[in-house]
């Protein structure tokens, strides 16, 4: 299981999970690993757009309304531009001494 460095959220359940699955290992991904918010940003869209807005009739229904909306963005992909809204919070690089 990959688990970002955000706090824990429902730590009981979390234990009461490994407890039962002792073959599942805990992978914690570095702070400066942001290539993982480009999948917590498509996620985001997906619920934003779709799930949020969305009527469903059933789960067929909520998964050919996904598919399409994944085709309709595959039609015309654009990369993610990133950008600092906070300029002093950049990494910088370590002055040599």
């Amino acid at each position: 299981m990959i688990c970002d460095n955000v706090s824990s959220h429902k730590t009981q359940r979390v234990v009461d999970f490994l407890t039962a699955h002792r073959n599942v290992r805990l992978h914690f991904t570095p702070t400066y690993s942001s290539w993982l918010n480009q999948v917590e940003n498509w996620f985001s869209r997906i619920q934003r757009d779709v799930i949020a807005r969305g009527v469903f009739t059933s789960v067929k229904d909520l998964d050919r309304k996904l598919m399409r909306y994944i085709r309709e963005h595959n039609q015309n992909p654009k990369p993610i531009k990133w950008k600092y809204d906070d300029p002093s919070r950049r990494i910088r690089q370590v002055p040599s001494q």
